[in-house]
């Protein structure tokens, strides 16, 4: 499936006039980059919308129909529509937003570092179905102990699927690193809401529905490193600009991590914060009163409204691809990559989400 010989890995080409049907799709697509501007947060942002559309998260299991196309490859409904294209290959009856479509599909399902096929549920398109569903609950339930410990444990469980599923660099994990991270995380989360619920037993209510929120931070800090400790052990890969690999950087994996702890605290501080204002005003009218079934359902709705903007939004604060500049990085590294390429001052790095 490799394309001819002058074109640019990603761009396509015309396979025939007999093959080719489609003057409406453009030559010049580069299909191994995002379809927007990244260098700008709009770009970022509509990048990250199309990324976390709940739509998408299960569209791997269906076949994809286009004339001439089985839409089937190595076991997967995986079509041709993307894998082609890649090789620089168009195909009949293709459109530009059929491509694009396909290849964001694609690229929620596998993981860009390793290849590996992302579990269902740890894919960014799953995020605000699940954060919707399992945030609601933390703060519909957030008065008994043995319901804040529960959800508290199924939030770390989600989040470290999610994590791990979303790291940076294709270094393995042992089941040890894992197991570590996972409990650390649990523990520091569990522990921070039962300490602040007690802390918070005496002043008003509506302080005691931040005390998930705190929870939620502080885990964030503990699960993310640690469930990407791999990375702070042997470093992350960097590229230049064309994405030829340099080396592994301990420093561009730091860098990544704090970006990546600082988008997830964002996303859940609308979610976590207005709600609870909201539900603490209703609670005290008849309505709710009359119909205290009500709640639950109408927590989640308004987390799921708040994620469905705070999701993408705060995943776009910081570049997918980010950079470094060789300055910063370790003496080793920095010394190899000014003797390989003295030109070259700033290096590139998947930060992970």
């Amino acid at each position: 499936m490799g394309g001819k010989a002058g074109v640019k890995r990603g761009e396509l080409q015309r396979p025939g006039a007999q093959e080719n049907k489609m003057g409406e799709l453009p030559l010049d697509i580069n299909i191994q980059e995002p379809r927007w501007d990244q260098s700008t947060f709009l770009g970022r942002a509509r990048h990250f919308f199309t990324v976390t559309d709940p739509e998408i998260c299960c569209c791997l299991g269906h076949s994809w129909k286009l004339p001439g196309t089985s839409c089937r490859t190595t076991g997967d409904p995986l079509p041709h529509l993307i894998l082609y294209p890649r090789a620089g290959v168009v195909i009949p009856g293709l459109t530009e937003d059929q491509l694009w479509r396909a290849k964001y599909v694609y690229d929620s399902a596998f993981h860009p570092d390793t290849g590996e096929k992302v579990v269902l549920i740890g894919r960014m398109s799953a995020q605000v179905p699940m954060n919707m569903t399992i945030t609601g609950c933390m703060l519909t339930f957030y008065r008994k102990t043995p319901t804040v410990v529960f959800w508290q444990w199924v939030n770390q469980s989600f989040n470290a699927i999610v994590n791990y599923s979303n790291r940076s660099g294709d270094a393995p994990i042992t089941v040890g690193q894992l197991g570590t991270a996972y409990v650390s995380a649990t523990t520091g989360a569990v522990a921070t809401a039962l300490g602040l619920k007690s802390l918070t037993k005496h002043l008003p209510p509506l302080i005691g529905r931040f005390v998930p929120f705190a929870a939620v931070a502080a885990a964030n800090c503990i699960n993310i490193p640690l469930m990407r400790q791999r990375e702070l052990q042997v470093g992350i890969p960097v590229t230049d600009e064309a994405g030829q690999k340099l080396g592994q950087s301990v420093t561009a994996a730091k860098q990544g991590i704090f970006q990546v702890v600082i988008s997830r605290i964002g996303m859940a501080i609308p979610a976590m914060a207005i709600p609870p204002v909201i539900m603490n005003t209703l609670e005290k009218k008849d309505f709710l009163k009359r119909r205290p079934w009500l709640g639950a359902p109408l927590q989640v709705g308004l987390v799921g409204f708040c994620l469905v903007f705070a999701t993408p939004l705060c995943c776009a604060l910081f570049p997918q691809r980010s950079s470094i500049h060789v300055s910063r990085l370790e003496p080793e590294l920095r010394a190899q990559i000014r003797q390989q390429n003295p030109s070259i001052e700033v290096v590139y790095y998947n930060k992970g989400l």
